[in-house]
């Protein structure tokens, strides 16, 4: 290589020389260099202390504006907040009614009341049964003393339960194997500690029961563990993905660079960076989620590949004979502009995820975003001053990975058209898949089986109960109006429909409630099993009944103040969100067309909002998209001073996306929430590629005066092995990503992973041989060298 002082400077550019300018300032003030970076990062850094938090609400990943939160909101202001704890309780010999599972039934019954933020519970024992004495009406407990009961008592129990619509396949099984206790839950949601301690003490509760009855196995489900789930997949995430990929990093740069220095500089602005990103994240009081904790990893993986440019272009200038300082100084002076643009496209894809709908996706993009800042200044900064005080001592690997870099351009320059048609066709077939896709967004499989929740609940809807419930108000012809027999034949029938529905686990409705208490005041007739005929009847059985119950066990969370309204909450078993989406369409139109106007109701529950993310997700992300596709395509029309090549450059910037889905689309067929992310979030990341490609291809036409097919030869060999080491670390980076314990980190690791690696393709197979072949098309040679 030559020197610096050797070097033909009269094709150089005024952003050149201002580059070798700006190094040498940084390599002679090195130690100053180094001690500003690192108090800069300190003082980023202290916002992360004491700063950040974890969200322990699902509600997080809905905007303020989401109809569909709205709607369940202004459901749960009326009826009581169903936030809450499902005890699962499975005893070995698979009898719930035997006295000590039904004891251990009272004893958590019982315990569950002192639960933090609990106002509600439910369960086997103290449903409240009802039967007819003489003339009276009696409302008691359905379990007491069970330690105590003879087997006639536990049968009689049994026969309650299993035919009581309230409890069956709710609070017991349909084989009577399996029972579960609901506690009500209500936040003040004044900090995020509160669902932690709740979660805490009933784990505590449940094992405190199993010692108490050998052989019985409590699992938890619910509302509170969902969200209390969230922070265990950031946690897990933390404490298992960034430690590989930090020794992925090392191990990884040690193989392909051969340098302990430069990969100990390289583990220095990659940490930094981290640091950086997150401290400002707590400066910004941003709460984590599970997608928005995955940022460090990604910004591990961005943060290599700036630094890998500047130091394989250093190491391949000391192999070729240049003291360290010029190899720097000259790594500098060629990737000063293309780490700068990839930088700029890079933050461009991540800041058009303030587009999405979900507020972590944007904490996500924020995030990186920085730590993509800091990691450019970082590299062009503090990465030089760093290798100028390390040793280095590179070895033949790079030198070696060169010359198979230009053998490859040979190839590639040799076979161009014949590669330009296979690449086409294959992208073209593929892309031919991506209508095939189709949405799914179940909560509960957004978390992988090592999350407790995860396990708890697929047993849970195996063996007792659904956990998707969706929760119709159905109002009433004004106050009181629930007693009202031509409503309650509607919601009768709503909810009998309902229960025909296949994949439909239980219906809770009041009409059950009214169909009980006139077969009681019947004498217990089960002839009398049907709802009353007079509305004054009605009103007085209930006004009775509601005068019985006890405190805490009232029938707020059915029916509203003034009695103008009833809830009825249809519980789903296992199905996909567009079955579900199905469901509850296919229930609004039954009340549409079987019941009066006035008990048109819209279903809302927690399995609505998250089956409609998606959708709403991909619709808002378009938009963002395509403005950072504009952006993009812009900032590279301006840096290469050429509009045909920016807008060639655009063709293996789209079609890597679009390969993956459609791999994707063939191979898994569907996708959920992260889907809507991925292509702008890889759309800057892919770019560096291309960037990187065609600057040295300028370079070669501008400075070296090379025909096309030259100029190809020389970006190969210059920038070629950087870009498979660089793309190396990323897919491997984003494959780690993958095994994230939620789901849509994992879904956006394995499709980012794909589409990079198909941009490194594009790049290599599709994009050079354009060039070769669109040379004359693209008019470079009346182009002066630059300004």
């Amino acid at each position: 290589m030559e020197t610096r002082q050797d070097m033909d400077t009269s094709n150089w550019t005024t952003w050149d020389h201002r580059t070798v300018a700006y190094a040498q300032f940084v390599l002679r003030f090195r130690w100053w260099v180094i001690g500003v970076s690192l108090l800069a990062a300190i003082a980023a850094a202290a916002g992360a202390y004491g700063g950040i938090e974890f969200s322990t609400n699902y509600r997080v990943f809905f905007s303020k504006e989401n109809p569909q939160l709205l709607a369940f909101e202004a459901v749960q202001n009326v009826y009581t907040k169903n936030d809450n704890l499902l005890f699962v309780l499975a005893p070995a010999d698979g009898q719930v009614f035997s006295n000590d599972t039904l004891a251990a039934v009272e004893q958590l019954t019982e315990a569950a009341w002192r639960l933090p933020y609990a106002i509600r519970v439910d369960s086997l024992s103290n449903f409240q049964h009802t039967y007819a004495q003489a003339d009276d009406l009696v409302v008691e407990d359905l379990v007491t003393g069970a330690a105590e009961l003879s087997a006639e008592q536990l049968a009689a129990i049994r026969d309650v339960a299993l035919n009581e619509p309230f409890l069956r396949n709710q609070l017991v099984s349909d084989r009577a194997h399996v029972t579960g206790i609901n506690v009500t839950l209500q936040f003040p949601e004044e900090s995020s500690a509160e669902v932690p301690a709740a979660v805490a003490a009933a784990r505590a509760l449940a094992g405190q029961v199993e010692s108490d009855h050998p052989g019985l196995d409590v699992r938890l489900a619910g509302v509170a563990m969902l969200n209390n789930a969230f922070v265990e997949a950031s946690l897990d995430d933390q404490k298992t993905l960034v430690p590989i990929m930090y020794l992925g990093i090392v191990v990884m740069m040690m193989l392909l660079l051969r340098s302990g220095a430069a990969t100990a500089g390289a583990v220095i602005v990659v940490s930094l960076s981290i640091v950086t990103a997150m401290g400002m994240a707590g400066w910004l009081g941003i709460v984590l989620s599970p997608p928005s904790a995955s940022a460090p990893v990604i910004i591990t993986t961005l943060a290599v590949a700036d630094s890998v440019h500047i130091l394989v272009t250093m190491l391949i200038g000391m192999q070729r004979g240049a003291n360290k300082h010029d190899a720097l100084v000259e790594s500098m002076r060629v990737n000063m502009q293309p780490v700068f643009l990839t930088s700029l496209t890079t933050v461009i894809g991540f800041l058009s995820m303030n587009f999405s709908d979900a507020p972590p996706f944007r904490d996500l993009g924020n995030i990186t975003a920085m730590g993509v800042v800091a990691a450019f200044f970082y590299s062009v900064l503090l990465l030089p001053a760093v290798m100028a005080v390390l040793p280095v001592h590179p070895r033949k690997a790079v030198h070696s990975g060169t010359k198979l870099m230009e053998k490859l351009a040979d190839w590639v320059i040799e076979h161009r058209k014949r590669l330009l048609v296979v690449c086409t066709l294959v992208a073209l077939v593929l892309l031919s898949f991506v209508p095939t896709m189709k949405l799914d967004d179940q909560f509960l499989e957004y978390f992988s089986e090592r999350i407790e929740f995860r396990r708890d609940s697929e047993f849970t809807v195996e063996n007792l109960t659904g956990l998707y419930q969706v929760h119709f108000s159905v109002s009433a012809d004004g106050p009181e109006g629930i007693a009202d027999p031509v409503y309650l034949e509607a919601l009768d029938g709503f909810a009998s429909w309902y229960r025909s529905q296949p994949g439909v686990a239980h219906v809770a409705t009041f009409s059950d409630t009214m169909k009980r208490l006139n077969m009681n005041m019947h004498g217990d007739d089960r002839s009398w099993y049907r709802l009353p005929g007079e509305r004054p009847l009605a009103a007085q059985y209930l006004l009775l009944y509601e005068m019985s119950l006890p405190f805490g066990l009232d029938l707020n969370n059915t029916i509203n103040i003034d009695k103008s309204a009833v809830k009825v909450t249809v519980t789903f078993g296992h199905m996909t969100t567009n079955e579900m989406l199905e469901k509850v369409a296919a229930g609004e139109r039954w009340l549409e067309n079987n019941a009066p106007d006035y008990m048109r109701a819209q279903g809302v529950g927690t399995g609505v909002m998250f089956a409609h993310i998606s959708a709403r997700n991909i619709r808002s992300m378009l938009a963002g998209t395509v403005f950072a596709m504009l952006l993009i395509s812009a900032s590279l029309i301006i840096a290469f001073r050429s509009f045909r090549l920016g807008m060639l450059s655009m063709i293996p910037n789209f079609i890597p996306a679009g390969i993956a889905f459609g791999i994707w689309a063939i191979t898994v067929g569907t996708v959920n929430v992260a889907v809507s992310i991925v292509a702008g979030m890889t759309l800057g990341i892919i770019v560096d590629d291309t960037v990187h490609f065609m600057s040295k291809y300028l370079r070669g036409r501008r400075e070296r005066h090379s025909n096309g097919a030259d100029a190809v030869r020389y970006a190969f060999s210059t920038v070629g092995m950087a870009l498979v080491v660089t793309s190396i670390m990323l897919v491997a980076g984003f494959l780690i990503l993958a095994q994230s314990s939620f789901a849509g980190n994992a879904v956006a690791g394995k499709l980012s992973a794909m589409t990079i690696a198909a941009a490194l393709v594009a790049d290599f197979f599709l994009f050079a041989p354009l060039l070769v072949i669109g040379d004359r098309w693209l008019g470079l040679d009346d182009q002066p060298p630059g300004p």
